[in-house]
Parts: structure tokens; sequence; C-alpha cells
């Protein structure tokens, strides 16, 4: 990470975003999997997912300027190929480091393989990154919205226009438990929305429990504009939320 170091400071600003973010991820599937009872050989794979799961975002970056993967490239695809050149993880052994891939692979996907098509662990591990990089993902746009104010990061906003509408696609998916496209995104409020939508791509019941503590939909929520639309859906998505806890 520190090769991708810049006296830029739009550029060192956002390598150390990512920085910061992948070593947060490392403590949330630390969290999670000590929640699932997972073994000390298990938890240190998931930390080393964890670790290099966004290991193409530097790459990302320096080349193309924007975390965007629309106008730039895939990411995590670009992360596999560093991965492979650097050899980095030639001490795992050859299912860990088969895990290892296909996890990084899958964790910026729509939605996962059906069980009836991957390996079981490797599906484990993908849903242990997959919430894991939700859960700091949340803290890191919910901390920046309500400090937007006071300096703005293009970058976090993909470049999107900052406009009072949003896209009703965006809602009809929340409304009806859907996740949505990302490739539909139009507007700053579209990405807030489809944000709020990834708490129906949570698999784990402790993940939810930090959802409702760290009020993650009431954050994002208030930096919406006051429509109908907007509160049908928080009233939807903190009853959907309810209705997982106590199931």
């Amino acid at each position: 990470m520190k090769g991708f170091y810049s006296k830029d400071p739009k550029i060192q600003e956002n390598i150390r975003l990512k920085e910061e973010h992948s070593l947060r991820v490392c403590k949330e599937i630390l969290q999670l999997g000590k929640a699932l009872d997972l073994n000390s050989n298990a938890l240190r794979l998931a930390e080393t997912i964890a670790l290099f799961h966004d290991i193409g975002r530097f790459e990302q970056f320096r080349t193309y300027g924007t975390f965007n993967d629309k106008v730039s490239e895939n990411h995590a695809t670009l992360g596999l190929k560093v991965l492979e050149e650097t050899n980095v993880l030639s001490r795992l052994t050859k299912t860990q480091r088969s895990i290892t891939y296909k996890a990084i692979g899958y964790h910026n996907v729509r939605k996962l393989p059906d069980p009836s098509d991957e390996n079981p662990d490797c599906l484990l591990y993908s849903k242990l990154l997959r919430d894991s990089d939700k859960l700091d993902i949340w803290r890191v746009v919910t901390t920046y919205y309500a400090q937007r104010h006071k300096h703005r990061n293009p970058a976090l906003e993909l470049e999107l226009p900052d406009t009072p509408g949003y896209s009703l696609c965006f809602v009809e998916d929340i409304l009806n438990n859907r996740i949505s496209n990302s490739h539909a995104l139009k507007t700053y409020n579209d990405m807030k929305l489809l944000q709020l939508g990834w708490i129906f791509d949570i698999n784990f019941t402790r993940t939810f429990l930090y959802i409702q503590q760290r009020q993650i939909i009431e954050k994002i929520i208030t930096t919406l504009p006051d429509t109908e639309d907007i509160r049908k859906i928080q009233n939807h998505l903190n009853e959907y939320l309810e209705k997982i806890s106590n199931s």
C-alpha cells in the first residue's frame, strides 16, 4: 500500500481511505468469525481475505483516479491480478488460496452463486467478507455524510451529480426487498438508496444486530430528501430489521 502513497493530497487521501478501510474490515471479520465460533485457523484465513479484499483499489485509483468500477475496471478482478503478480499468498495451501481468490472475486458481485454451484467453505468466507465489508463501508459513508459540509471527496460520491431527486427504481427495489443494480446509479441520492438496499444482502444475525446498534438506516435516511417515498423506505427497513431480529 505504501508504494501507492503520493504527495498529491487528493490521491493520498483516497489511498489512505482504502488502507484504513481494509484494516477495519479485518477487525469486523474477526468479530463476526468469533461470534460464529470459528477456530483460530479459520479466523486467520478470514483475516487474510479481509486484508487483501480491496488490494485492487490502489492500482485502480492510481490509474483511473476513481473508485467507480463502471468507468474504470472491476476492482476485485484487478485485485486478483495484483495477488497473482506479487505471489503474496504463496504460503497458503492450494485450498486456502482458492478460497481466498474466490471470496475476493465474489465480494462485489450483486449476488453470490447458488449453494449447489459453489463449495460451502468458499461461500462461508464470501459471506463473512461481504457482511464485514458492508459494515465498514456504512461506517465510512455515514461519517462522510455527517461531515461532508466541512470537506468534500468526489471519489466517495463516485463523481455522481448531487441533485435533489432520486431514481424511483431504487425506491421500488427497497420496497420489494431487492438488491439494486449499481449500474443504474444516476445521482448521489441513488448511491445512498443503493447502500440502504444492501440490508437485503446480509448473511448473519450478528450483522443485523450491528446495523441496529450503529443506527445505519437512520444515519443515511437523514441525509435524503424528506419525501413520502423516503419515509416509506425508512418504515419498511425498520420493520424488516425487527422481523429478522425477532425470528
